[in-house]
C-alpha cells in the first residue's frame, strides 16, 4: 500500500503518516522538490517502519536543476520533451541524490503523473535506478475493474496498457510488482470500493496506489485536484472494513524494502 505525493504539502504529510500508524499503508514515495519536502524527511526518520521511496516529478512543481517550473501538464511535458529542452536524467537523478542525501535509502521508483510511461522518461528512470541501485520501478498498469469510473479515467487506462510490452523489455533486470491497482480509483477512492478492490487482490505482490491526507490550508491552496478526496482517502485506509477484506483475503501487508 504506496501513498504518493510525500513532501507535497504538510498536511499530505501528516496524512500519510496517520494512514501508516493507523492504516494498511505501508510505504510512500516521496517528492524531492515538494514544498514540505524537509517537514517529510523529518516525519520519515521519525517513523522508520514506513518505506520510502522516491516520488520522480517533471510535471508540476520545479526543477531542482534550475529553479524553473515544470510543465503544468503532460502533453506539455511531452512537447518540451520532443524539442529536446529537458535534460531528463540529469534532473530525476538530482530528485533522487536530494533524497540520498537527507540521510534515507529509497527501496523504489515512481514518477508524478505516471511519466515513466514516455519512452525517453522511462529510460531515464531505468538508468537512475540502477545508477543508485533502487531495485523496485513501478509498473502502472491498473487491474481494478471497479464499476462506474469515468470514461476518461478508463479510457486512460487502457491506452497506458498498450505500452506494457515496451515497459516490461525496458525494466529487465530490476524488479517489479506482479500487479498494480489504484490509478481508476484516483480522487474515488471510498471505503466500500477500497474494499472490494482488496478482496478481488490477484494471487501475486501488488501495488496499491493511493493518495491520503488531511485537508488543511495548505493542501486548499496547493496546484492539485485531489483535495478534500485525500481526507476521504485516509479514512478509507484507516478503516476496520479495510483490514476485515484484507483478512478475508487472507493477503499479508508487506513493503518494497523487506522484499
Amino acid at each position: 500500500m504506496n501513498a504518493d505525493d510525500f513532501g507535497f504539502t504538510r498536511d499530505v504529510n501528516e496524512g500519510i503518516i496517520a494512514a501508516h500508524r493507523n492504516g494498511i499503508v505501508t510505504a510512500a514515495t516521496l517528492m524531492a522538490n515538494g514544498a514540505a519536502f524537509d517537514h517529510a524527511v523529518g516525519l520519515a526518520r521519525e517513523t522508520p517502519s514506513l518505506d520510502i521511496g522516491c516520488h520522480l516529478v517533471l510535471v508540476g512543481g520545479s526543477s531542482l536543476l534550475t529553479g524553473h517550473p515544470f510543465p503544468a501538464s503532460v502533453p506539455q511535458l511531452l512537447v518540451e520533451i520532443g524539442l529536446g529542452r529537458m535534460a531528463i536524467y540529469d534532473e530525476l537523478a538530482a530528485q533522487v541524490r536530494q533524497i540520498v542525501l537527507a540521510r534515507l535509502a529509497p527501496s523504489h521508483l515512481d514518477t508524478h503523473k505516471h511519466t515513466h510511461l514516455a519512452p525517453r522518461v522511462l529510460d531515464a528512470v531505468v538508468r537512475v535506478a540502477r545508477d543508485f541501485q533502487i531495485p523496485w520501478v513501478r509498473k502502472p498498469f491498473d487491474f481494478s475493474t471497479e464499476p462506474g469510473m469515468p470514461f476518461a479515467t478508463r479510457a486512460a487506462n487502457y491506452g497506458m496498457g498498450l505500452m506494457r510490452d515496451r515497459f516490461n523489455r525496458s525494466l529487465a533486470g530490476l524488479r517489479m510488482s506482479d500487479h498494480f491497482a489504484g490509478f481508476q480509483l484516483t480522487g474515488h477512492l471510498r471505503t466500500e470500493n477500497l474494499a472490494r478492490t482488496l478482496r478481488a487482490l490477484p494471487d501475486g505482490l501488488t501495488e496499491f496506489m493511493c493518495h491520503p491526507g488531511y485537508c488543511g490550508v495548505e493542501l486548499q491552496a496547493a496546484p492539485t485536484r485531489l483535495r478534500a478526496s485525500r481526507a476521504v482517502e485516509l479514512t478509507a485506509l484507516t478503516s476496520l472494513a479495510a483490514r476485515e477484506a484484507l483478512l478475508e483475503k487472507k493477503a499479508r501487508l508487506v513493503n518494497y524494502r523487506e522484499l
